[in-house]
């Protein structure tokens, strides 16, 4: 993987690490890319190209995905390690809490694909997958 530096130590799962740490990590093979966001935020915000859609709550009305344990352990062969990418950083540390538990190894991508909100309360502006230039696709 990479040296334990690049790691921020987290309570309940290993660690939260950066966007471009996470990237590094898919492209290493070492890490499989889960997307914990809703099939709405996908189609409209955009996608990470092979990210396994695995969402933590469910659109409309934000409803804890009943599936998410199965779903989860089918995206993430045996012996590999799982990152998981939200909007802005918060479902994602949910989910890497709950994919410890269900005894893999999980991060936490620290920003989110949107990042936080500015001063005028948008997002893609401070921090981010899509603000990092990392692989993304509308729709």
């Amino acid at each position: 993987m990479t040296s334990p530096q690049a790691i921020a130590p987290a309570a309940g799962y290993a660690g939260d690490i950066t966007p471009q740490q996470a990237w590094q990590w898919v492209q290493d093979g070492t890490a499989v890319l889960v997307d914990v966001r809703s099939s709405a935020e996908l189609e409209w915000v955009g996608r990470v190209p092979n990210a396994a859609a695995v969402p933590w709550k469910q659109w409309p009305g934000m409803a804890m995905n009943p599936d998410f344990d199965a779903q989860l352990r089918a995206a993430v062969p045996q012996g590999q390690s799982v990152v998981l990418l939200c909007r802005s950083g918060v479902r994602s540390i949910a989910a890497a809490k709950r994919a410890t538990e269900l005894g893999l190894t999980a991060y936490n991508i620290l920003e989110g694909f949107e990042g936080d909100p500015d001063d005028n309360g948008q997002r893609g502006r401070k921090g981010g997958w899509r603000f990092h230039g990392l692989p993304w696709r509308q729709g």
